[in-house]
């Protein structure tokens, strides 16, 4: 017998204040997935994220992750939210803001401090950051906060790790490590990432989530032009950042309308 899906939607429905953002969402995501969610702006990305998290409730439809509810599957996943805000005056380690990510765990008194420690120590190496854990969090470059922030969603020993827009204000080569990154912690674990930067991302990830009110799964290999166009609607530009388009630059992005 086959093991759970690691996130199983069964015709979800979802409003706010009676306008309906979400409509018969069915999707599946298995074990090891790479999965990217995209669409435009209001289409209903975030809010499905929110939903696999436990932060909303469906209206009608059911939704499981990790074989329970998502408020249940909750201590076993890593989060990423797309904007997170640390005031530069407060003299916070790099090892401080990962260490935040192992707060409200259950562990016997005399062996927490060293179980997170080692628990962070792992998450730091993971993302190349060891070198860093007594720095400034203010000190660090775009592309090493995002890093620190994805140690602290691992310093969890997640299972499952959901990301709203992980690559949003970093330039095209940080862009490029956080995925390859991204693509490394894939070999154990499941991810789900919100983006906009469809043409990029469609080089690491296994199957893209096209959310607009409805949901619709492709494999990358399908992803086209005019499928963007369907998806995002107006003049859309794709745009291979691998091939490194000085005059288009990052503000090209992939799809934009």
């Amino acid at each position: 017998m086959s093991a759970e899906p690691v996130v199983a939607i069964r015709d979800l429905w979802f409003s706010y204040d009676g306008t309906a953002v979400l409509e018969d969402v069915n999707l599946t995501i298995e074990a090891r997935d790479f999965v990217s969610i995209v669409g435009p702006n209001g289409g209903g990305k975030t809010t499905l994220v929110k939903l696999m998290l436990g932060l909303l409730e469906p209206g009608r439809g059911t939704i499981r992750v990790l074989g329970g509810t998502p408020a249940q599957a909750r201590p076993r996943m890593g989060y990423l939210p797309q904007n997170v805000e640390v005031d530069p005056r407060f003299p916070v380690s790099v090892l401080d803001v990962v260490l935040m990510g192992r707060l409200g765990r259950k562990r016997q008194a005399g062996s927490r401090r060293r179980a997170d420690r080692a628990a962070a120590d792992r998450a730091l190496e993971e993302v190349d950051l060891s070198g860093l854990r007594g720095r400034a969090f203010s000190a660090l470059s775009g592309g090493q906060r995002q890093r620190t922030l994805i140690a602290r969603a691992l310093v969890a020993e997640p299972e499952l790790l959901l990301m709203d827009e992980p690559a949003s204000h970093l330039d095209i080569a940080m862009e490029e490590g956080l995925y390859a990154l991204l693509k490394g912690l894939n070999e154990r674990l499941t991810v789900v990432v919100v983006s906009h930067d469809l043409g990029f991302v469609s080089q690491f990830v296994k199957r893209v989530v096209c959310v607009k009110r409805r949901v619709v799964v492709h494999p990358t290999s399908e992803i086209t032009g005019e499928m963007i166009r369907g998806i995002y609607g107006g003049d859309v530009r794709m745009v291979r950042h691998d091939h490194r388009c000085a005059e288009a630059g990052h503000e090209g992005g992939a799809a934009h309308g």
